[in-house]
């Protein structure tokens, strides 16, 4: 079975050989812009022989923003045209990539929810992320507006992506969830529509999306507020959430599971079998992950991204143990 097959059956809970592998992460300096990243990523999935290609979109994290000196400044956002940097330069990377890898492999582009563009837009001029909530305090419906505009330009990036660059779909990665930002009711009431604007616009275009309810820094989510999110499969940070892939089979209602690694990293740890066991530990436990779940709907990976300084024999140990099963 070849690895495109293998990573669309898995996706739609079909039969495979073999439990289909992919794991990603960030680039920087002259490997995170144009031809640099290209040449990065091609570099990293020709030498791991992962089963699919997740091109993460590096340099791209802050959404362009006009000054915001007080809450209602955010009602002032227009959204981004097919034209703007911001877009075609990412719908270029991916289309290079779809060239290179597209007809043997999978490739799914990582798309951030509005919010998250919008923090990191934020924080790229001098606003904290303490001062986006004061502002949805202050002017929620000037905030409302401008993740709208933000939705706008974020699901015509997923479209085009899709339709020009020639992805098999997006990688939706949402953010915002934690127990100490929102409760369950704002969070739906003012981040939920702008999250489904996108995600149901990529659904448009592909049938083949992935959800990644992000764990970042470590923090817990309520992931009862992305349960329902419509995506053919889910990824969420197993060990920080304390839900096994067996556990959230049922609680995502049988859609098919990315995951399965500890992947928390920072300055001064690392945290997970995937950097500290041996090659017939890390092999063990790949093969317990799909003996204990079931080869149909599952698709191995990380609760996040891995750290860049992990030595890449390493993701061939866990591929070459899932082909084993």
């Amino acid at each position: 079975m070849d690895k495109r097959t293998r990573v669309l059956n898995a996706l739609n809970k079909k039969e495979v050989d073999h439990v289909p592998v992919g794991f990603w992460f960030h680039f920087a300096g002259e490997e995170a812009v144009g031809e640099g990243c290209v040449k990065a990523h091609t570099k990293y999935y020709r030498e791991t022989d992962l089963d699919f290609v997740k091109i993460m979109c590096d340099s791209y994290f802050p959404y362009p923003l006009p000054q915001i000196k007080e809450a209602s400044d955010w009602a002032n956002l227009t959204p981004l045209t097919a034209d703007h940097p911001f877009i075609q330069e990412q719908v270029a990377r991916a289309k290079g990539l779809v060239e290179e890898f597209g007809k043997e492999r999978c490739v799914f582009y990582n798309v951030f929810a509005p919010f998250s563009s919008l923090r990191f837009g934020a924080d790229n001029i001098g606003i904290s992320d303490a001062q986006v909530m004061e502002h949805i305090r202050t002017d929620r419906n000037a905030v409302m507006k401008a993740l709208d505009v933000i939705a706008q330009s974020n699901a015509l990036l997923a479209e085009l992506l899709i339709t020009e660059a020639g992805c098999d779909g997006i990688y939706y990665c949402v953010q915002g969830g934690e127990y100490d930002r929102f409760t369950p009711e704002e969070y739906r009431a003012t981040i939920t529509p702008s999250d489904l604007y996108v995600l149901e616009h990529a659904n448009r275009y592909s049938e083949n999306n992935i959800l990644h309810m992000c764990g970042w820094a470590g923090n817990r989510n309520q992931l009862a507020i992305w349960q329902d999110y419509p995506a053919k499969a889910v990824n969420w940070a197993v060990f920080v959430e304390g839900m096994s892939l067996e556990d959230g089979r049922y609680f995502m209602n049988g859609r098919t599971c990315l995951g399965g690694f500890e992947t928390h990293w920072d300055e001064n740890t690392q945290q997970g079998i995937i950097y500290t066991g041996t090659k017939e530990e890390l092999q063990e436990y790949t093969r317990n992950l799909i003996l204990n779940h079931g080869k149909t709907g599952l698709m191995l990976g990380g609760d996040c991204t891995i750290d860049a300084k992990l030595d890449w024999e390493r993701i061939r140990w866990i591929v070459e143990a899932a082909r084993s099963v």
